[in-house]
């Protein structure tokens, strides 16, 4: 496989089994990706004590080039490598002028660079000398239905397992934001009872503060099955805990589902594996709600309830609503989506 082609995985596990490249660009959207292989790199190739000479991280913003290639063709003191680290490389300026480094980079030397909420441009030749000499990797926002497989992936490294509702309620309720969701990971496997290994939403709604019958997800459920008193109950909840509820999260989730559900219409083949393969879901499994939804719902009737959650989020917005509550928004949109 060509390096450029690395994924995160691959590169945290070239780098465990001790293969090192002279650059590592690291660009993109989503930060986690990157300060991950950033602390993978500054904490586990030198020693405390080969640090104290051997590392150095400056910001973009108050370093230049000619710094950060001058520190580059250093040789390391006392130890096999140097690790020099550019944050918010977003802000050097010139950076273009790497591509002399580059044409004899220091075999020593690992220059990293954190180039963050930007690209590259990959038609430039600075990014064609760096997939020829190291890693050009792009760290792209985890789409919300892959949510579920990173949440289990995560604490299947920590040995600890998650039931599929459990991961459905964080991954609702946190969203997309990877920092603050391992973070909250984190918080449920240090509270774990002791001999347990597995999360349950008792355990997401002890710890997170997450109702385990009160939640986005149990909604979502309860328009797929029809099921208006449960729609209204949890309607009712969400009024009364603004602040773990707010209506703009709930309309978000409903959008991406439906629209999700849309595509899922496309699919040239209806199975689980056909929509989650439209869907870019990495298990099947996690196509069955959509399966199910295509039964209780035709394609034009998920139009309309796009437009309606389009419609409820304006009004929520105070668009065209002169006094109604949030409540009484979301009451008239499970009407409307359910009839």
């Amino acid at each position: 496989m060509a390096k450029k082609e690395l994924i995160f995985d691959e590169i945290i596990r070239e780098l465990n089994a001790g293969n090192y490249y002279p650059i590592y660009y690291l660009m993109g959207e989503e930060s986690y990706f990157i300060d991950k292989i950033a602390d993978y790199i500054t904490d586990n190739i030198l020693t405390e004590e080969e640090k104290e000479f051997n590392l150095r991280v400056v910001y973009g913003m108050d370093t230049d080039i000619s710094t950060v290639i001058n520190s580059a063709k250093r040789y390391p003191m006392m130890s096999k490598y140097q690790i020099v680290v550019v944050k918010e490389a977003q802000s050097l300026k010139n950076v273009d002028e790497l591509v002399f480094y580059l044409q004899k980079p220091q075999n020593s030397t690992i220059l990293v660079l954190c180039h963050k909420h930007g690209l590259l441009d990959k038609r430039k030749k600075l990014s064609a000398e760096i997939e020829k000499k190291g890693i050009l990797f792009e760290s792209k926002k985890i789409k919300e239905a892959q949510l579920p497989v990173f949440i289990s992936s995560y604490l299947k490294q920590r040995s600890v397992d998650i039931e599929p509702k459990a991961g459905a309620m964080l991954a609702d309720f946190v969203g997309t934001d990877l920092s603050r969701l391992t973070g909250e990971l984190e918080k449920l496997i240090i509270t774990l009872p002791s001999g347990q290994s597995r999360v349950t939403p008792d355990l997401i709604e002890k710890n997170i503060g997450i109702s385990k019958d009160y939640n986005t997800f149990e909604l979502r459920n309860a328009l797929l099955e029809k099921d208006v008193l449960k729609a209204n109950k949890i309607i009712k909840y969400f009024e009364e805990n603004p602040k773990t509820n707010p209506i703009q999260m709930t309309l978000s989730l409903l959008f991406s589902f439906f629209s999700n559900l849309m595509l899922a219409y496309y699919a040239p083949e209806k199975s689980e594996q056909g929509v989650a393969g439209m869907l870019g879901l990495r298990t099947p499994w996690q196509a069955k709600d959509y399966i199910s939804a295509m039964r209780k719902f035709s394609g034009v009737k998920v139009m309309e309830i796009i437009g309606e959650i389009r419609y409820a989020d304006a009004k929520s917005k105070g668009v065209g609503n002169i006094s109604m509550s949030d409540g009484d928004i979301l009451r008239e949109l499970v009407f409307k989506i359910l009839h």
